[in-house]
């Protein structure tokens, strides 16, 4: 096997920061205790925002994205794994303060780990990638809601995050209501199972009631903002808010008056830094519950090269649902 490999690496410059295609050797890579030969990587929003800068991600420079990869083990310390097992890494940092997915290989903590389904396979992993897993652990602070209980919202519907919530929500058998701003997806998002479209202009303006209509028996929401307070203010009583991004934004300007007075739940959704066994246990309901048709039918392929144009795009909303990255 050949020690030399493939990378995007980020460089720190006086005006920002620079990329460029580097071939390294696992002399170059950082310290841990698993060497993993990688097949395949993904783009999250969170990539766009390293491969652009749009925000600092990266805190240790120079720096390999890439938050997502699979592969396969070629060197183990871990008493969890051996050379040939099939393993995936989201988060933990990596892409941001430890060498990320955009290379052929990476060099990582084994606890950051987990073995890949059988019944996935790596290009599959990687359709799912964190947006996916997110959307699963959105989906699981959900499944005490009734199936019958009413519709559950979806917004940034035709995102990562926000296909793979669609897939699965219809997949237990719920109804899922789309929320995007790009009607033009409707087949794209009713395919994926959603069951009616609205406008995220009815949802993203500023100024709505502290307690508005009931309308959701629960919400995934990849947004923030404004549409976040509304999709609070909104749902119904003793319903779960499953809240895991900030496309518009980090700010939450609403009041405590749907929790006190309706008891709504506002689920934190935290996927970086998620322990081992809750990550075993998103991974396996996938395995289980995701329609791998659907997750195709969501996917389109990259190369290493075509990161730096399409983390732009995936920020300014130009991309839907996922996107794998073979290295």
């Amino acid at each position: 096997m050949s020690d030399s490999f493939r990378a995007l690496r980020l460089n720190k410059t006086d005006d920002g920061q620079s990329h460029e295609f580097v071939e390294l050797s696992e002399n170059d890579l950082m310290e841990g205790d698993v060497t993993v030969a990688v097949s395949h990587s993904t783009l999250n929003y969170k990539d766009g925002l390293a491969l652009t800068g749009a925000v600092p991600v990266v805190r240790k420079w120079p720096m390999i994205p890439g938050i997502d990869f699979v592969g396969t083990v070629e060197k183990s310390t871990h008493a969890d794994y051996q050379e040939g097992d099939e393993v995936i890494l989201n988060g933990w940092g990596v892409g941001e303060t430890h060498f990320g997915g955009y290379a052929g290989k990476a060099r990582v903590n084994g606890d950051w780990l987990v073995k890949k389904p059988a019944s996935i396979s790596a290009a599959q992993s990687m359709a799912i990638g964190t947006a996916g897993y997110t959307a699963m652990l959105c989906v699981m602070a959900l499944m005490d809601t009734p199936t019958d209980a009413g519709e559950i919202l979806v917004t940034g519907a035709a995102g990562g995050v926000g296909s793979v919530a669609l897939a699965l929500l219809s997949k237990l058998g719920y109804e899922a209501v789309a929320s995007t701003g790009r009607m033009e997806e409707e087949a794209y998002l009713t395919g994926l199972g959603a069951t009616r479209i609205i406008d995220r202009n009815t949802l993203s303006e500023p100024g709505g009631p502290p307690l508005d209509k009931e309308q959701w028996a629960g919400v995934v929401d990849a947004v923030g903002s404004h549409t976040l307070a509304n999709a609070i203010s909104q749902t119904k009583y003793g319903g779960t808010v499953a809240a895991c991004g900030l496309a518009q934004g980090p700010d939450l300007p609403g009041t405590v008056m749907p929790f006190i007075l309706r008891g709504v739940n506002l689920a934190g959704i935290d996927s970086v830094m998620a322990p081992r066994a809750k990550r075993e246990t998103a991974w396996a309901l996938l395995a289980e519950h995701l329609d791998l048709d659907k997750l195709d039918a969501m996917s389109s392929d990259a190369t290493l090269d075509d990161l730096p144009a399409l983390g732009p795009k995936i920020l300014a909303g130009q991309t839907r649902g996922r996107l794998i990255v073979t290295l």
